[in-house]
């Protein structure tokens, strides 16, 4: 039986299937991964936009706090290889009696989509438009990646890749900017956009992207675990993927405005303030408070290291691919949850190093027993090799990364205990790491 809900239209036209929607959307947002609204009942939602795509298929714009993006197929009857996908029956309404799942999972609407983006052109709000350079091929074979958390991917013939963005905000997504400007820089370490659609309304916001996929690739994180279960070495690839992400943050100073050096009372604030939220979620942080709080405070007086600039912001070995002995940088989208302004704003490149410092860490403690060595060999071999391209050592200013790394730290930290409670004593083993060196 689903929740009582209510959906209450914002534009013209969306009042009809809102009978039909309201309860199974209820039930069923809150079980997706990437909705980020699990800790508040859901009893209503604002319908923004429905636009009929093609026969069978809407595309949904809905607000429950944030905005979600939803494809929705409906049947008369539901398919066997669609039962995973169902959302449920409508009772009531102009689709009563019509079986309603998540598109996505679906060939044949996946297919569609595709056209739709190797013609552009508008659909109610939606715009659909692509580089014109570039020729993607019909009757491409889709399927839907199932490892997805913030969003979704289809991947079209082992060629192409299409990340659909299930939480929107308005304006240009990261995901879109970035490598298209990287791309005219002539960066080759970030796939180009060959595609991709927006909505003029409700929010002006970038919705999807289509780009070259690597089908031969692996990513960071899978390597290292593989390496470490073999015991080899990971310090050569360490080295080689520090170089490559050198060259990204050149390239995108090169793309992008820079900013300031960081005010280092500012940032420090920040990260205090975010310390002290993490701290009220997550009993376990409070007693290392007063010595992380030492780490953010060195700011004040240490160098700020590099000018601010367009970084990656939320960098770590998942985030980058390697395949053909090189490493490539992907999924600039930034941390989802944070306000689109806030990850389009120049930041410290620092910020991206600590992030991928603290992902080694992460992958060392996938191994028992742990070994701290083999994570503090990658670190180096990164920091050196980023060193060795960027004209600027990470390690230079000790304080400048510790306080960095501290921060991200402290988000993981509140991230696990959120989300996956099973991985909160890796974080907490780095914050008593921290914070014995604050004491």
């Amino acid at each position: 039986m689903t929740k009582t809900a209510t959906l209450v239209p914002r534009h013209a036209g969306t009042a009809g299937p809102l009978t039909s929607l309201a309860g199974l959307l209820c039930e069923w947002l809150p079980r997706q991964r990437w909705f980020a609204g699990k800790d508040r009942p859901l009893t209503e939602l604002n319908l923004l936009s429905m636009t009929e795509l093609f026969p069978g298929c809407l595309h949904v714009l809905v607000e429950a706090g944030d905005c979600y993006q939803l494809l929705l197929g409906t049947r008369e009857r539901p398919a066997p290889h669609l039962a995973h996908a169902l959302i449920g029956r409508a009772q009531q309404g102009p689709l009563a009696g019509l079986t309603v799942y998540d598109a996505l999972h679906d060939p044949r609407s996946a297919r569609f989509l595709l056209e739709r983006l190797r013609h552009p052109g508008t659909a109610g709000p939606l715009r659909f438009e692509a580089d014109p350079a570039v020729r993607v091929p019909s009757g491409l074979a889709p399927r839907l990646l199932e490892t997805e958390q913030s969003n979704s991917s289809l991947v079209y013939g082992d060629a192409f890749i299409l990340k659909v963005f299930r939480r929107v905000q308005p304006g240009v997504n990261p995901d879109l900017e970035v490598p298209g400007a990287l791309a005219a820089q002539g960066c080759g370490r970030v796939p180009a956009p060959v595609a991709w659609f927006r909505t003029a309304y409700p929010m002006g916001a970038t919705l999807g992207v289509l780009q070259p996929y690597l089908p031969d690739a692996r990513d960071g994180w899978a390597l290292a675990l593989r390496a470490l279960a073999a015991g080899d070495d990971f310090t050569a690839a360490s080295h080689e993927l520090g170089e490559a992400m050198a060259e990204v943050h050149l390239a995108l100073a090169s793309a992008f405005p820079r900013g300031r050096h960081d005010d280092g009372a500012r940032t420090a604030a920040a990260m205090a303030e975010r310390l002290t939220a993490a701290a009220r979620a997550v009993p376990a942080l409070r007693p290392h408070v007063p010595n992380l709080r030492s780490a953010f405070d060195a700011l004040g007086t240490c160098d700020p290291g590099p000018a601010a600039q367009r970084v990656h912001g939320d960098l770590h070995l998942g985030q980058v691919l390697r395949t053909g002995g090189e490493w490539f940088v992907i999924d600039f989208e930034g941390e989802p949850s944070r306000p689109l302004a806030e990850r389009r704003a120049p930041r410290s490149p620092v910020r991206d190093i600590a992030g991928m410092l603290r992902s080694f860490d992460y992958a060392a403690r996938q191994r028992r027993p742990w070994s701290p060595k083999w994570a503090h060999r990658c670190r180096e071999a990164f920091c050196a090799g980023y060193a060795g391209r960027a004209g600027w050592d990470p390690r230079a200013e000790p304080a400048l990364l510790r306080a960095h790394e501290t921060d991200r730290a402290v988000y993981e930290v509140l991230y696990e205990a959120r989300h996956r409670p099973d991985w909160l004593p890796v974080p907490m083993a780095a914050i008593e790491r921290l914070a014995v060196r604050g004491g």
